[in-house]
């Protein structure tokens, strides 16, 4: 698969999938926990539940353009630093 650094598929999970998806081919298992999921303005789909975040009904992070999406949103958050300003 081309950029498969950016999508893989575990069907062997035993959890897989994770959500209710229409097509289980298209469901990207790269961020089993969304990286953003401490990011108050995440641009997911999520609701609050007794304080806590409750992102069941987002797909970003299995979605095919999920790895984009995510490491985008990473770098602009005021905090990030490139790998050489380290």
């Amino acid at each position: 698969m081309k950029n498969s650094y950016k999508f893989y598929n575990n069907k062997d999970c035993k959890y897989f999938p994770c959500h209710t998806v229409k097509n289980e081919d298209e469901f990207n298992c790269m961020f089993c926990y969304c990286p953003l999921y401490l990011v108050e303005k995440c641009g997911g789909n999520y609701k609050i539940h007794k304080g806590i975040k409750d992102c069941s009904d987002c797909m970003i992070p299995h979605s095919l353009k999920g790895y984009d999406y995510i490491n985008k949103k990473l770098k602009s958050l005021p905090n990030y630093k490139e790998k050489d300003d380290l």
